[in-house]
């Protein structure tokens, strides 16, 4: 088979990667290695509302409900609640992941696009030393794919990443490990996404829960790589489980890793872009990537449009996608990182005593960077290496 552009991957990135080079005129290949889009779900599936619909129509059928606002509790329970359209971009839309994907698919395939599923990428081909295409198996069967460019969008543990030679490693500091449960249970709030901070709670992270209508949620966790042990987030989002929603049915379990680095030092290599997780594009506070990815994905979509029409694939080439997305998706995750990397260093006593500064003030229209100042300015001894991120 040739084609203008492999994607390895049909998440919401590769997805719109795909769209984006199809609809400029691209003959566009997607890879899925499951044999169904979207699932399993490795997500909270919480998205900004207007995030969302600044890149595209959201179809009713991808929306599972709708959230008013955010509750954040500090350890010892002080409530502070936010408004939906300032709370960050994991409020507004909690998302059916598996029709969204699937969803995003089909628009591109509307584009153009020819998506194959059950097709998993093996390798690179390469001509005189540089990327030509993949080595993929499709249903058991062997199958070589010529192309000048190939686009990663396989997620945080990329091996398209691997292959071209880009250091993808993350250290443990740098990763959330992750489980979660689909929950049903009376007492669950159908409006409000609510995030339990605490290092008793979940070491480095948070424990969310992120209502699906009729008093389901997701029930998740992560718990930062170097605090953690093996099974120790199952084992802390069992015990927050018996505690708070101690009747609940649980419906389904996932487990995954999220990336929290901050963006890697290059995403690109001779005829290869990285998308997604595959290029740490999520949020190091929240580890939701749903936006940023699709952001990213765009921008690349555009760049493979006007490189492979000019027939420049180099690394230095493609630098105009590291300098795009970059100064973009990539300026609010690098302020970001350096916020986490303080307040995951936090103990208990001084999380408590930071919400209990936020207590009389107005949230109502703050945005979480608003919030960021007003915790500067109520506490500055404490958070004085944080105050060049609130500008």
């Amino acid at each position: 088979m040739k084609c203008d552009l492999v994607v390895v991957g049909a998440g919401p990135a590769g997805s719109m990667v795909a769209k984006t080079a199809s609809k400029a005129g691209l003959d566009v290949i997607i890879l899925e290695k499951r044999q169904e889009i979207g699932d399993p779900v490795r997500c909270a599936e919480g998205v900004s509302k207007k995030g969302l619909e600044k890149l595209v129509d959201p179809d009713p059928s991808w929306i599972a409900a709708e959230a008013k606002g955010a509750r954040l509790y500090a350890p010892d329970g002080t409530e502070i609640v936010m408004s939906e359209d300032k709370a960050g971009a994991e409020v507004g839309y909690v998302l059916e992941r598996k029709v969204f994907d699937r969803g995003l698919a089909l628009q591109a395939a509307l584009e153009g696009a020819k998506v194959m599923v059950k097709t998993r990428a093996l390798g690179l081909l390469e001509r005189d030393g540089a990327p030509s295409g993949i080595f993929a198996q499709c249903v058991g069967e062997n199958l070589k794919i010529e192309a000048p460019l190939i686009i990663g969008a396989d997620g945080v543990e990329s091996k398209v990443g691997r292959w071209a030679g880009i250091d993808t490693a993350l250290k443990p500091r740098d990763v959330e490990v992750c489980a979660q449960f689909l929950i049903q249970d009376e007492s669950v709030d159908d409006d409000y996404c609510e995030f339990f901070l605490g290092n008793k709670i979940a070491p480095g992270g948070y424990v969310w829960s992120f209502p699906k209508g009729n008093k389901m949620a997701n029930l998740g966790i992560g718990v930062l790589g170097s605090k953690s042990s093996s099974g120790m987030p199952l084992e802390l989002l069992n015990k927050f489980l018996k505690n708070h929603f101690p009747e609940a049915n649980v419906l389904e379990i996932m487990a995954g890793g999220v990336p929290v680095s901050g963006p890697i030092e290059t995403t690109t290599a001779d005829g290869v872009m990285l998308v997604g997780d595959a290029a740490r594009q999520s949020d190091p506070i929240t580890g939701g990537g749903i936006i940023n990815s699709m952001k990213a994905g765009i921008i690349a979509g555009e760049v493979a449009a006007e490189q492979v029409s000019e027939e420049n694939l180099s690394k230095e080439a493609l630098k105009i996608y590291e300098d795009r997305w970059r100064e973009t998706v990539g300026k609010h995750i690098n302020r970001n990182y350096g916020v986490k990397e303080f307040f995951v260093e936090l103990s208990d006593d001084e999380l408590n005593r930071l919400m209990h500064s936020l207590e009389k003030q107005d949230l109502a229209q703050a945005t979480l960077r608003d919030m960021l100042k007003i915790l500067i300015k109520q506490n500055p001894k404490m958070l004085w290496k944080l105050r060049h991120l609130a500008v």
